[in-house]
């Protein structure tokens, strides 16, 4: 009888092109084989004769992280069966075709995501000999019902972890801009560097097995992410600067996408690049969530509080001369804050906490000693459950803390000026899914501004979070004592006409007694003066840029009203990235040393961008792309630098130098491109000036796949 010859692997075709498309991983290419835990996906292994699954015995060994051990799951061994084992490590199903075999692998839904290495062990007679099979990555799989980043929704997977480029809103809560940003989490090389940020984290660096064995948590990795992105506590992705003063770096308003931060955090060696504010660091984190396979999006909460001391209080000051006053105080109200919501199963929480959850990677303050903050289950905000994990009582205060205004003078406080329950927390907002409209998602964090769900969740989550200060609190005795009363004349300012670059601003001050009998009837007289500054995102605000004072007689029950000019040459070069102005206004009412507070934000537009394509997109194929601009200021925009993106579009950037925009003049820039991607794609454009640092435009093109030849 002929021995059988032993078994020895010849070649392996892990058919990564079929898997990866199976897998919804197709857009970061088919070279390499990238899978999502849960789901099977099939090798071929080609051998010197057919497999006898009767008396040949091969066993697959998965192995992944630096020092692989089965302890720490980081290392796993399963034989070939017939039959599929469940949610584990499965080798099943497999057919025989000559020397060639067919096998099905499946990864359990909970497996630890990351680059494996994959070989297996062929018996022979009293030993084994082992053959590398190829390697592969595994990512979460949202598309799984086992897994704990599951979203049952195709269109929203298409959004969420399939959209490469996206919108992030800016601005002031009545001003809102959107501001288009090229994801890119399937361009070439972000999937590794996706990996490299979590080689770099403090976790990985102090322990290297624990950190890998616990990369099965979507709740771990969210809170690796979110403090892997900022550079606070290590060599994160990017360095924040909140002045006004770049020259080391790049202006957080010059970048259009996460691609280009990616891949110089990556070239040079993980030092932070320079520079990101609140968007950028969100918009990065949403990058490299999406390409770990967790649905994430970017939201912008406008008028955000920075409530560091936890008392649910923002205090600001002014002047009897209307100036907003600066103050030593960390907490402040920002124009606008933008953080992360990922979704998820929280198996760490009670039920009823799943879903949006909040991760906030621009660095406020620790958690558990490093910058990062979340996951926040957004349902527990909107319920006060503000004693759950994790962050859940800071991202309560951004939407619901009280504002009080004050005015002080001679070193004092004198008088409360108002007390707002509801100007914190205001138009919280997401990309549309589908579309390119903003989305309100107020009532996800918070039930309607006082209706009586909204008080008592104010008052559930003031207890827990003021128990321990609620004694010694200046503002709940000021409250409690009355000094907030109804005012005896009614200010409000308006604007005249648009805010337009390179314009005088024209505003009216419309004045109306109130007819009130617990006031006096006889004539009112007030001194309002006004001051305009320019407003800094984190709240603050500059040196005055014009006053004005103005006196006013009002009888009983008269309304007046009173035009206000402000010139353009008083705030031509003195406005922050912001471009808003804030113009105040302080009445005293004469005789009664009581004070009205009036306020103004004014948001200045910059000029429109405007982008045109000839013919149809597709691709391979020259795309002719048209860019106008024309310099609506009444002075030239210097040093006019262009930049374009987009993820299938373009490799890399495109930039331009454009020289200067005459005042009045339009420049018309015409130039090809060349796709090389199907499908919906978008072109982001930023022209930036000495004048006007973000001047941003987008196109949404339609990529048809090459014709065949």
């Amino acid at each position: 009888m002929n021995q059988v010859a032993a078994l020895e692997l010849r070649s392996v075709n892990l058919q990564s092109p079929r898997n990866n498309r199976a897998h919804h991983t197709q857009e970061m290419g088919l070279k390499r084989l990238i899978v999502r835990r849960g789901q099977p996906f099939t090798v071929q292994l080609h051998f010197n004769r057919p497999f006898h699954s009767g008396t040949d015995h091969i066993t697959f060994v998965a192995e992944t992280g630096p020092a692989p051990t089965e302890l720490s799951g980081t290392r796993v061994t399963f034989s070939l069966t017939q039959a599929q084992q469940g949610n584990v490590w499965s080798a099943s199903e497999f057919t025989m075709d000559s020397n060639s075999l067919s096998v099905s692998l499946r990864t359990p839904a909970n497996a630890l995501i990351g680059s494996y290495t994959l070989t297996i062990e062929i018996s022979q007679g009293q030993g084994s000999v082992t053959r590398p099979v190829g390697t592969f990555i595994l990512l979460f799989n949202p598309w799984s019902a086992e897994d704990d980043v599951y979203l049952p929704s195709e269109i929203l997977l298409q959004e969420y972890i399939m959209m490469d480029y996206g919108f992030v809103y800016k601005g002031h809560e009545r001003f809102i801009t959107s501001w288009p940003w090229n994801y890119g989490q399937f361009e070439e090389g972000i999937i590794d560097i996706c990996f490299e940020i979590l080689n770099k984290s403090l976790y990985f660096l102090e322990n290297p097995s624990k950190d890998y064995s616990q990369r099965n948590d979507v709740v771990y990795i969210c809170r690796v992410v979110s403090a892997m992105i900022n550079s606070n506590d290590d060599n994160g992705v990017l360095q924040g600067n909140w002045g006004e003063d770049y020259s080391l770096g790049v202006s957080p308003l010059q970048w259009n996408g996460s691609v280009a931060i990616l891949r110089q955090w990556s070239a040079r060696g993980g030092q932070p690049v320079k520079y990101g504010q609140c968007w950028v660091f969100a918009a990065v984190m949403c990058t490299v969530m999406r390409c770990l396979g967790v649905p994430t999006r970017v939201v912008s909460n406008f008028r955000s509080a920075h409530n560091v001391d936890g008392n649910l209080t923002i205090d600001t000051y002014y002047d009897r001369n209307a100036e907003m006053l600066s103050t030593q105080k960390r907490d402040k109200i920002w124009n606008f804050h933008v953080w992360n919501e990922c979704w998820m199963i929280r198996k760490d929480l009670p039920p009823g906490y799943n879903g949006w959850q909040v991760l906030d990677p621009t660095p406020q303050q620790t958690s558990s000693g490093l910058f990062c903050c979340g996951p926040a289950s957004v349902k527990a905000i909107r319920e006060g459950e503000v004693h759950m994990p994790y962050d859940t009582p800071f991202v309560y205060a951004e939407v619901n803390a009280d504002e009080v205004i004050w005015l002080f003078r001679d070193g004092q406080v004198q008088e409360i000026l108002a007390h707002n329950s509801n100007s914190i927390g205001k138009k919280i907002s997401t990309k549309m899914v589908g579309s390119d409209q903003c989305q309100d998602i107020t009532s996800f964090y918070k039930y309607p501004e006082g209706s009586p769900e909204e008080r008592s969740v104010f008052m559930k989550a003031s207890r827990k979070m003021l128990d321990s200060r609620r004694a010694s609190s200046p503002f709940l005795d000021l409250l409690e004592s009355g000094r907030v009363r109804d005012q005896p004349a009614q200010l409000q300012l308006y604007l005249a006409r648009s805010p337009a670059w390179g314009q005088d601003l024209l505003l009216k001050l419309h004045a109306r007694r109130v007819p009130n009998r617990a006031h006096a009837r006889g004539p009112l007289r007030l001194v309002v003066r006004f001051c305009a500054q320019a407003l800094l995102h984190m709240g603050g605000s500059q040196e005055p840029l014009w006053r004005q004072i103005v006196h006013l007689n009002l009888d009983f029950g008269e309304e007046t009203q009173w035009p206000l000019l402000l010139p353009y040459n008083n705030f031509r070069n003195k406005l922050t990235d912001e471009k808003l102005i804030r113009v105040s206004g302080i009445a005293e009412v004469e005789g009664t040393g009581r004070s009205i507070l009036v306020l103004k934000d004014i948001s200045l537009e910059p000029p429109h961008l405007s982008i045109q394509v000839s013919g149809r997109a597709e691709v391979g194929k020259a795309l002719r792309v048209h860019v106008i601009l024309t310099n609506t200021q009444t002075s030239p925009l210097s040093h006019c630098t262009m930049v374009l993106e987009g993820s299938g579009l373009i490799h890399g950037q495109i930039a331009n130098e454009l020289g200067t925009l005459v005042a009045g003049h339009t420049i018309q820039i015409h130039l090809d491109l060349y796709p090389f991607k199907a499908g919906p794609r978008q072109l982001q454009v930023l022209i930036s000036s000495n004048e006007v640092k973000e001047i941003k435009g987008y196109k949404d093109i339609f990529v048809a796949a090459a014709r065949p030849s």
